[in-house]
């Protein structure tokens, strides 16, 4: 199988999509298939171009184009990076050798119409990763107006990649009922769950976290937050929470990483002097197993207005880890379902700090943790393991190459089972 993939980020950029999408290379080529990768030559955010143009990494073969001129400047001028990477890209993706199948991303956004062009140019299939959903990613953020024309046009757009993709392939039943609405076929959506992307290695008790001694947290109990904390998350819920809970001594807020909203949280908590909240950068992905290992508890958050627009990935990573997890947003998630149904966590809604504070100040006393810890850990090594969720990948994939060209091929059904 000869497949191309396309997305601005790629190894060894640290972005999330970077990550998922160079598992997924490396386990087909492991699989001795042929896959070539059409990315940026910039790290993600930072402007110039400083990774080769092409290369060869554990048998993936790599073409890169274009620079970043302006990395993270403002929202106008990353739109001038993201066209300069539309041009390119199609322009490298459309003189490649034959391939089966193209995969493309959601990084930038659009980008999956180059997948589609290339079907329509080169008549290889078209796989639609939908790792968010545009334009509504920005509408459900109050960025953007949904009556605007703009919001409409890249509505249309959108909704048209959907319908014309040979497979979409989605994070949660949530983003399925979404993208179904826009008019993409039942049969042409499989639900693939992204992974865990830590090290491998044996999972650690809070206590043996070399992070510990390291931040200076011997004998707390952590309630941590790890990853992105962006538009489409609840910060607010956060760090209200832990206003309220300031003067418990046994309890500390950790937050890694990084995002829009961090910036919201490191102002909050710089405002109010809160001794009990602890901000670090984001961590080593060589470190990353150490650093879920942490928490006693973590936490993550979605606006309820993203429900199916996006989907925290971090939920797989805790539950690899052992740990509970706080979810903070709609019931209606798919995180909130996966924790309520593999009972390892519980779900706070939006707003709601006193239940967010009654769940947490009840913690450092519960029995219960490590009974949910484990059960997550059981539920992420039969349903969402990488090695599961790659050998989806690869089912779906010969499924798809083998059927007629446009032709009505039954649901491509690649979820995981249990």
């Amino acid at each position: 199988m000869k497949i191309i993939l396309v997305n601005q980020t790629f190894y060894p950029d640290l972005a999330s999509t970077a990550q998922y999408s160079f598992d997924l290379c490396r386990f087909l080529t492991q699989q001795g298939h042929q896959v070539s990768v059409v990315t940026s030559r910039s790290l993600y955010g930072e402007a110039g171009a400083k990774l080769p143009g092409r290369e060869t990494v554990e048998g993936i073969e790599i073409h890169r184009v274009g620079l970043s001129l302006f990395g993270k400047k403002s929202i106008a001028l990353r739109l001038i990076d993201f066209g300069l990477f539309y041009v390119l890209s199609l322009f490298r993706t459309l003189t490649l050798p034959r391939a089966d199948v193209t995969i493309a991303l959601t990084t930038p956004p659009f980008i999956a119409t180059v997948g589609y062009l290339r079907k329509l140019v080169r008549r290889s299939k078209f796989v639609y990763w939908v790792m968010d959903l545009y334009p509504d990613t920005p509408i459900a953020c109050g960025m953007m107006r949904p009556d605007s024309l703009l919001a409409k046009f890249l509505g249309a757009v959108n909704s048209f990649t959907l319908r014309h993709a040979d497979c979409n392939v989605l994070l949660g039943r949530c983003m399925e009922k979404l993208v179904m609405a826009k008019g993409a076929p039942a049969r042409r959506c499989a639900i693939i769950p992204v992974w865990n992307v830590a090290e491998e290695g044996v999972i650690k008790s809070p206590e043996l976290s070399s992070y510990r001694q390291e931040w200076g947290l011997e004998g707390k109990f952590v309630v941590m937050y790890s990853g992105n904390l962006g538009i489409g998350h609840d910060a607010r819920t956060l760090y209200l929470a832990a206003e309220e809970l300031r003067h418990h001594s046994a309890i500390r807020f950790v937050f890694v990483g990084g995002g829009k909203r961090a910036e919201e949280l490191k102002a909050y908590v710089q405002d109010k002097q809160l001794e009990n909240v602890l901000i670090k950068p984001y961590q080593p992905r060589s470190r990353l197993s150490d650093l879920l290992s942490l928490g006693n508890v973590h936490m993550i958050s979605l606006l309820e207005r993203a429900t199916g627009v996006m989907l925290p990935s971090k939920v797989y990573g805790i539950m690899a880890a052992g740990r509970p997890a706080i979810f903070v947003g709609s019931p209606q998630s798919e995180v909130a379902m996966v924790l309520t149904e593999n009972q390892c966590g519980w779900v706070v809604k939006n707003n709601d700090v006193a239940g967010l504070v009654k769940i947490i100040q009840a913690l450092p006393e519960d029995t219960h943790l490590d009974a949910m810890g484990r059960r997550g850990q059981v539920a992420n090594e039969r349903l969402y393991k990488d090695t599961r969720c790659l050998e989806a990948w690869q089912a779906m994939l010969t499924k798809l190459i083998k059927s007629p060209p446009d032709s009505q091929i039954s649901k491509v059904d690649a979820k995981p089972q249990s």
